[in-house]
């Protein structure tokens, strides 16, 4: 695969970027660190436990072939009544090479705490506290884990399924839209 320019400065070439490791690949590299890789409608995901989370997002950072240094999702998804209950999902991205990896832990519903990795990547402050605030994981060692969406006085967690969905009356061009139904009611 050759290499291409980003265009020209005053003392030559401003970037050689390598073009991105075709997916088989790249997982092999991540595989041979971290086994549990899946990949799925052409993404690449790296399962993680707790323990390893902060390493393994180190490692993909480091790793001079893949060049995954930009941190740019810090998300969840809530499965009630599943074990694990939360999964939260670190999305990594290579600038200079053009692919992304995923990195997934599971989270038990008795024990909803992940380390922060606001020292690893400086874009996981405020998206810690995102995910924080609308599902209620904890991010130990966060340097200001508060609420950034929502009120403070906020109760509950709005993204999490088993939490109601509210809704106001609300008329729209002369129609009644009422609220919407609260969850689990039969």
């Amino acid at each position: 695969m050759s290499d291409r320019s980003l265009g020209e400065g005053p003392e030559g070439p401003l970037a050689t970027v390598a073009g991105p490791l075709p997916i088989e690949d790249l997982a092999s590299r991540v595989r041979s660190v971290y086994p549990d890789v899946v990949i799925a409608r052409g993404e690449a995901t790296v399962i993680v436990d707790r323990d390893a989370l902060r390493d393994c997002l180190s490692w993909l950072r480091s790793h001079p072939e893949l060049q995954l240094g930009f941190l740019s999702c810090v998300t969840a998804t809530d499965h009630p009544g599943d074990d694990p209950r939360m999964w939260v999902i670190y999305e990594l991205r290579s600038i200079e090479r053009r692919h992304r990896v995923r990195v997934k832990l599971g989270l038990s519903e008795s024990d909803l705490h992940v380390p922060t990795v606001t020292d690893l990547f400086p874009t996981a402050e405020w998206q810690e506290r995102e995910v924080y605030d609308f599902y209620g994981i904890v991010f130990d060692g966060h340097p200001d884990l508060t609420r950034i969406l929502l009120p403070d006085d906020w109760e509950g967690f709005p993204l999490r399924k088993d939490e109601e969905l509210g809704g106001v009356n609300t008329s729209y061009v002369g129609a009644f839209i009422p609220p919407i139904d609260k969850r689990g009611m039969a």
